[in-house]
């Protein structure tokens, strides 16, 4: 840009240009010698110039235009004709022959690029909210490049020192918040004053588990168990009995925010492992040397005088109907917790914890 354009500060010179050259002449003031102004119809013996519009400077009904009705008559061509680009007299920031640049189209958000809804859509499907202290806790240790935002309530932020000092590290977004706002965040009254929004964890596969797997190991595997406070005591006991992997057909279930409160800090020890079809699942662990073993409420070698495999595979269903008869099929065998008879069987849970409890007595005690 030539340097005339420009004023001591370096800035760009507001120019007035006209497109029309011939229009551009001024004319003098025969008293002063001055410039007046454009060229242009001169004043009358009253002092006033004629009033007129752009084209004969008549109203419509042929009477002599007034001003304000020149004015209104001009603004609505104006509206009429669009954007004012033929304008001979506007304001440019740029020097003449200097192509202006186009602004980008931000779909109406101002300062915003567009986002497509199916993007959001697909991070939310990924993302989840974990609370309660233990939980978010044993999460932050386990794997805290999961986590996307943190929410606190003030009174628990001492025991977070470090989770804070590493999130304002690595510039995730963390708020402190009332009562009320980490509920509305988390989704749950029951939050322990902290809540994380996540990354879900994807499932491992079986080929993959069992290319890894210890000489002693013990699966659990869930069919149609879907209560999350279920879920998250079942994890509880894994994590306890050192059982480290657990079927299931959607690894999403493990993930929710009331299985891993209840789950407190367990969720982090047990990983889920997911196949195309349970019972294909059970097939491919028989085939690497695990032995299947179900459970039933009421037939089944009892399962204190059972002997339980260094390398198995328990599986459990659902409380009201249990398992499906394509997985009791697959069965090498089946045991059953004996008992009073007073009610029809355990919650799912507690069982988990007996039959597990008991494989760890036969194998690792």
């Amino acid at each position: 840009m030539n340097d005339e354009l420009k004023n001591k500060s370096g800035k760009v010179k507001v120019m007035y240009v006209r497109s029309d050259d011939d229009s551009d002449k001024r004319t003098e003031n025969p008293r002063t010698g001055k410039g007046a102004g454009r060229s242009g119809p001169s004043r009358t013996e009253g002092g006033r110039r004629p009033a007129r519009d752009s084209r004969d400077g008549k109203s419509r009904d042929g009477k002599p235009q007034r001003s304000g009705d020149r004015f209104r008559d001009n603004a609505s061509r104006d509206r009429d004709s669009g954007p004012r680009d033929n304008n001979p007299w506007r304001t440019v920031s740029r020097a003449p022959g200097e192509e202006a640049v186009d602004k980008p189209d931000h779909g109406g958000i101002s300062g915003k690029s567009f986002v497509d809804p199916e993007v959001i859509r697909r991070q939310r499907a990924e993302e989840t909210r974990v609370y309660g202290e233990n939980a978010c806790q044993a999460l932050f240790l386990s794997r805290p490049d999961c986590i996307v935002r943190a929410w606190f309530i003030q009174s628990v932020t001492p025991r977070f020192k470090e989770a804070l000092r590493w999130m304002a590290a690595n510039r995730k977004a963390y708020h402190v918040v009332d009562e009320a706002e980490l509920a509305k965040a988390s989704g749950t009254e029951h939050h322990g004053g902290v809540c994380f929004l996540i990354k879900k964890r994807n499932g491992t596969s079986v080929q993959q588990w069992v290319r890894e797997a210890a000489e002693e190991d013990c699966v659990l595997a869930l069919e149609d168990v879907g209560n999350p406070h279920n879920l998250g005591a079942i994890m509880r006991s894994c994590a306890h009995f050192g059982v480290k992997g657990v079927v299931v057909q959607d690894a999403a279930v493990l993930e929710s925010g009331a299985a891993i409160r209840t789950a407190e800090g367990g969720a982090e020890h047990v990983q889920p492992i997911t196949a195309d079809s349970f019972i294909d699942a059970l097939d491919q662990f028989r085939k690497a040397g695990y032995a299947i073993v179900t459970t039933s409420s009421h037939e089944g070698t009892p399962l204190f005088k059972a002997t339980m495999p260094k390398k198995m595979v328990l599986v459990l269903g659902q409380e009201r109907d249990g398992l499906s008869d394509a997985a009791l099929d697959t069965a090498d065998l089946s045991v059953a917790i004996q008992g009073t008879g007073n009610v029809e069987s355990l919650n799912v849970s507690v069982a988990t914890g007996v039959l597990l409890a008991e494989w760890w007595r036969q194998n690792k005690a």
